[in-house]
């Protein structure tokens, strides 16, 4: 999710296109993985990594959608990969190449083959959360009496134009704002009505005016820094936010929370694309990642929760502990997670979403 590197990274041109034996070309979201994870496994395989990165799936998908992307692993969000496994983008993986698949959770295989039947086509990498975080200081200052744990804290137009003086950012996601709308709204958050989607908009027309900006990534430094005081993000990068914050010692304090009305509970995937230069590499580097021991470097590093059980003891008291990434069973009963949309909804939704940022 999360989740920095500039923004021209995104828009790389394709991967050497020598993907000489022995390398592979990794996609994957901005700060998303521990500061050694590579290294190692270039260390433990003798295999070099291409590393790239992006902070939204919608980058992700056009890029998958045109072919000859010459990435050998993408780690796209669970309902993305499902529409995109459905056009064919995709290779199936061979699980008699990853020794360590054993230690994935089968409850979390089952929840997640929802939507990749069979578990065919990808590999849980990391799960994540979307909901507000917020500065503490700055908020309480402007709204003594609000409700931290509810969306209005986000949706309510006066709650916005009282924070909108020390900076409100959102994801530039516009299926899952939506969906969180919705959701608040009391509607199914992964409805494709027409009716229901001008409801949404409704709502986030009558907060727009108070947004400073939509980005997907650079809300993580803004939060930490005291630059913003509110943002609807991953989970994980909030608490990297969090995290940051406090080793500045600037006395800025970021809470992260799962409104009372619930969010959304996603499933980042490692997936190989049918042209992949090297699939055998990606093989590798997913066997390697489920090692206990690198999963739990990565979630340590990067504050979101993992499928892997074996890893879970390893995982740091800090973070498995935190319901903001480990939600207890009474916040899950609360959660959704999303579908693939159709075609002609995605074109629905993203005019709607450019009308939105652009104040048409």
């Amino acid at each position: 999710m999360i989740r920095t590197f500039p923004a021209a990274l995104m828009i790389l041109a394709v991967p050497a296109a020598a993907a000489a034996q022995g390398s592979l070309n990794f996609y994957n979201w901005s700060d998303y993985i521990a500061d050694d994870t590579l290294s190692g496994f270039e260390a433990e395989t003798g295999i070099d990594v291409n590393y790239d990165v992006f902070d939204s799936n919608e980058v992700v998908e056009a890029r998958m959608l045109t072919g000859s992307t010459g990435y050998d692993l993408v780690v796209p969000s669970l309902e993305f990969m499902a529409r995109q496994a459905q056009a064919g983008v995709f290779q199936p993986i061979d699980k008699s190449q990853i020794p360590n698949y054993d230690n994935l959770d089968p409850e979390i295989l089952r929840i997640v083959s929802a939507n990749d039947e069979g578990n065919t086509y990808g590999v849980p990498y990391m799960m994540y959360s979307v909901g507000p975080g917020y500065n503490v200081a700055m908020v309480e200052e402007r709204l003594p009496d609000a409700d931290m744990d509810s969306w209005s804290l986000v949706f309510d137009p006066d709650n916005a134009a009282a924070l909108a003086d020390c900076g409100i950012a959102l994801l530039d996601s516009p299926s899952e704002i939506t969906a969180a709308a919705l959701n608040y709204l009391g509607l199914d958050p992964t409805s494709e009505d027409a009716g229901d989607l001008e409801q949404a908009m409704e709502l986030l027309q009558g907060i727009r005016p108070h947004i400073r900006y939509f980005h997907s990534s650079q809300y993580i430094n803004d939060l930490a820094n005291g630059d913003i005081c509110l943002a609807v993000g991953y989970s994980g990068d909030i608490l990297q936010a969090k995290d940051r914050a406090a080793e500045a010692g600037q006395g800025v304090e970021i809470r992260y929370t799962i409104p009372a009305e619930g969010a959304q509970l996603g499933f980042d995937m490692m997936v190989i694309p049918a042209d992949a230069p090297n699939p055998e590499a990606a093989h590798q580097f997913i066997n390697y990642f489920l090692q206990p021991q690198v999963t739990a470097a990565i979630s340590d590093a990067v504050f979101y929760a993992n499928a892997n059980k074996a890893a879970t003891d390893l995982v740091s008291d800090e973070v498995r502990t935190d319901p903001g990434i480990y939600p207890p069973e009474e916040t899950l009963a609360k959660m959704y997670s999303a579908k693939p949309h159709s075609a002609r909804y995605d074109r629905s939704l993203t005019r709607a979403w450019t009308a939105l940022k652009t104040g048409q």
